[in-house]
C-alpha cells in the first residue's frame, strides 16, 4: 500500500507539471468533499485529500508557491479555514500541520492568513493536543514556522506567549517534589521557537528585557533550589531532578538561539548580561554534580552557545568552566572538551593563547595517556564501545592539533610546561602521516608538519627557533612521510583522497626547500632519494622541477618518478 501511494504522488506531480489547473481543480474537488462530510469517521477520505495538497506544494518552486498563482490562494483558504470533524484524530492533525508548514512560503507574503496559521499550532489539534507524538510534532512545525515568518509576528508576540503559557510552565513551575520530569524535546522546540520571537530586534528593549527574565529567572530559581537541595536528596529524588535539569538547560539553550551576539555584546547588552548571570548559574552544575557525564554533556553544549553568543565577554566564565569541566572527564567527554577548544579557536584565533596555555599540559597528558590503549591492528577483538571511543578521542586530537597550528597558536606546544610533551606529539604526527589507515586523517597531519615548518623555520640563517626540529623535519619527515610513505603500495594513486594528500606531500617538499634551501635539497637527493635507487638524471630533473616555481608540474613529476620508482622496485620495498 505504502508503495502504490508513492506512485501516486509520483504520478500527480507529473500530472501537475503537464496540467497544473486541471491537478489543481482535482485537489480542490477532493479536499471539498472531505470538507463537506458530516462523519467524523472520513479519516482516510480526510487525509488522503491533505496528503495531495500536501504533495502538490512539495512539487511547487519557492518562486511559484510566493507568487500563489492560479488556484494556491483558494486551496491555502479553504485549508485555514476548516475544522475536519475528524481534526482531532491523530493521523488528520499530523498531515494537516505538515501541510500547513508546507505552504509558509506562500504564507510569508500574504501575511493576512497568520492569524489562522497561528490558531492551526497553537489549539488544541496543535501543541496542545492530547497526543504527545503530535503536540511534539506540532512543536517542532511550529518553530520552524517562527524561523520563516519572523518579523511578521511580532504583533502576535503577546498572543502567542500567551497562549504557550501552559507549555512553558511545565519548565518554570517543576517543584523540587515532583516525582516526574516533563520528559520530551518538545520544550526544547518550544523555547526555541520563544527565542526566535522575542530575540528579534524589533521588539523594544524593555519588553525583551521582561520576555526574557519571564523565562529566564524562573528556570535559573529551578536549578539554584535543586543545587541547594542536592545534599538531602535520596537516590530516587536525585535522579528526578538530574533529568529535570536537564531539561531545563536545553530549554535555556534553545531559547538562546534566537539572540545574535550582535544584538546581546553591542546593540543591547542588558541582555547579554542577563544570558552571563544564566550562564554562571549552570556552571554550578558542574561542582555540585562534578560525575553526572548527561549534565556535564548539556552543561557543555550550553557553554559552545554561550561561545557564540556571548562572543568574547563569555571569557571570564572559560576559566571556571574548562577546569570543571577537564576535572573529571573521561575520554569520551574528553572529546567533546576538545571539541569545545577548537570553537573558541576557530572563533576566536590567538585571543585565546592564554587559556589555550594554562589547559594544554594537562590535555597533552591525559589524551596521550589514554591513546596508549589505541590498538594498532584491526579486528573483532579490536571492536569495543572503549576502542571506539579511543578511535574517536585520537581522531580529534589531530584536529585540535591542527586547528592550533592553523590559527597562529603553535608556540603553544613550545610553551615551558608544554614542552615535554612536544617530542610525542611530533612522533604522533610523524607516525600517522606515514601509516594511518584514514587518508584524510594522513592529510590533516602532513598540514600540521606544513605550518609548523612555516613557523618555526626562519628562511635565513640563524638561531633555531625550535632546537633540533629542522634536523628531524630533513631527516626524518621528508624521507619516510615525502618518499618512503608514497612508494608504498598501499598509496593508491587513482584514490581522490590520496592525490589530495599527494598534492600536501608536494607542498610540504616546496615550503622545506623555501625554509631550508640546498640544506632539505641535498640530505633528499643525496641520501633520500639513492636509498631507493632513484637514477641520477631523475634526481637531477627533481631538483630543477623543485627549484621552478610551477607547483602543478613539481606535482606531475614527482608522481611520475614515484610511480617509475616503484616499477623499478617491482614491489618490493618495504615500508619503513
Amino acid at each position: 500500500m505504502l508503495e502504490f501511494r508513492k506512485d501516486l504522488f509520483v504520478l500527480l506531480r507529473n500530472v501537475g507539471r503537464v496540467a497544473p489547473e486541471i491537478t489543481g481543480i482535482f485537489i480542490r474537488n477532493s479536499l471539498a468533499n472531505a470538507i463537506t462530510s458530516s462523519s467524523d469517521k472520513n479519516v482516510e477520505e480526510v487525509e488522503a485529500s491533505l496528503s495531495l495538497l500536501y504533495a502538490l506544494g512539495e512539487s511547487m518552486s519557492d518562486e511559484a508557491m510566493r507568487v500563489g498563482n492560479g488556484l494556491l490562494s483558494e486551496l491555502v483558504t479553504n485549508l485555514l479555514s476548516t475544522r475536519f470533524p475528524c481534526h482531532s484524530n491523530r493521523v488528520v492533525a499530523l498531515v494537516y500541520l505538515e501541510t500547513v508548514a508546507r505552504y509558509m512560503k506562500f504564507i510569508q507574503e500574504n501575511a493576512q492568513y497568520i492569524p489562522l496559521v497561528l490558531a492551526a499550532f497553537l489549539d488544541e489539534s496543535g501543541i496542545h493536543h492530547p497526543n504527545i507524538y503530535v503536540s511534539g510534532r506540532a512543536s517542532y512545525l511550529f518553530m520552524r514556522v517562527v524561523k520563516v515568518l519572523k518579523s511578521k509576528l511580532v504583533p502576535f508576540i503577546e498572543t502567542i506567549l500567551q497562549s504557550l503559557q501552559d507549555v512553558v510552565a511545565r519548565f518554570t513551575g517543576m517543584s523540587f517534589a515532583s516525582k516526574e520530569p516533563t520528559g520530551s524535546e518538545d520544550g526544547a522546540h518550544i523555547f526555541e521557537a520563544i527565542g526566535l520571537l522575542i530575540g528579534m530586534e524589533d521588539v523594544p528593549l524593555e519588553k525583551q528585557s521582561d520576555y526574557l527574565s519571564s523565562f529566564l529567572t524562573p528556570l535559573c530559581q529551578q536549578v539554584e533550589a535543586t543545587l541547594m537541595n542536592s545534599k538531602v536528596m535520596n537516590p530516587e529524588q536525585s535522579n528526578v531532578q538530574i533529568a529535570n535539569l536537564q531539561q531545563i538547560i536545553g530549554a535555556i539553550n534553545a531559547l538562546s538561539k534566537g539572540f545574535s551576539e550582535r544584538l546581546v555584546t553591542s546593540s543591547r547588552p542588558a541582555i547579554g548580561h542577563m544570558f552571563k548571570q544564566t550562564l554562571d548559574v549552570l556552571l554550578q552544575i558542574l561542582v555540585v554534580f562534578p560525575k553526572v557525564e548527561p549534565l556535564r554533556t548539556k552543561v557543555l553544549s550550553f557553554i559552545h552557545r554561550m561561545v557564540e553568543t556571548l562572543g568574547a565577554s563569555v571569557f571570564p566564565y572559560l576559566p571556571k568552566a574548562l577546569e570543571q569541566l577537564l576535572a573529571e572527564s573521561e575520554p569520551k567527554e574528553m572529546v567533546g572538551f576538545l571539541v569545545l577548544l577548537n570553537q573558541l579557536m576557530c572563533k576566536f584565533s590567538t585571543l585565546v593563547r592564554d587559556i589555550l596555555e594554562e589547559v594544554f599540559p594537562t590535555i597533552a597528558g591525559r589524551v596521550f595517556s589514554a591513546i596508549q590503549r589505541v590498538p594498532d591492528s584491526s579486528g573483532p577483538e579490536t571492536n569495543t564501545e572503549e576502542t571506539r571511543e579511543l578511535q574517536e578521542l585520537q581522531k580529534t586530537l589531530y584536529t585540535f592539533i591542527h586547528v592550533i597550528a592553523t590559527h597562529d597558536l603553535s608556540s603553544v606546544f613550545l610553551f615551558p610546561r608544554s614542552q615535554d610533551y612536544l617530542n610525542s606529539i611530533m612522533q604522533l604526527l610523524l607516525h600517522t602521516s606515514c601509516q594511518h589507515k584514514d587518508i584524510v586523517t594522513r592529510k590533516v597531519c602532513v598540514q600540521i608538519f606544513v605550518k609548523l615548518i612555516k613557523d618555526w623555520c626562519a628562511s635565513s640563517s640563524g638561531e633555531e627557533k625550535v632546537p633540533g626540529f629542522k634536523s628531524f623535519i630533513i631527516e626524518t619527515f621528508a624521507t619516510n612521510c615525502c618518499l618512503y610513505s608514497v612508494l608504498d603500495k598501499s598509496f593508491e594513486f587513482g584514490d581522490a583522497n590520496t592525490l589530495v594528500l599527494f598534492g600536501e606531500i608536494v607542498l610540504a617538499q616546496k615550503v622545506m626547500y623555501e625554509k631550508f634551501g640546498d640544506d632539505f635539497l641535498v640530505h633528499f637527493v643525496s641520501k633520500g632519494l639513492p636509498s631507493v635507487h632513484c637514477p641520477q638524471n631523475l634526481a637531477e630533473q627533481y631538483c630543477q622541477k623543485l627549484k621552478g616555481s610551477d607547483l602543478k608540474a613539481l606535482r606531475s613529476f614527482y608522481q611520475s618518478l614515484i610511480e617509475h620508482l616503484r616499477h623499478q622496485q617491482n614491489g618490493s620495498l618495504v615500508f619503513r
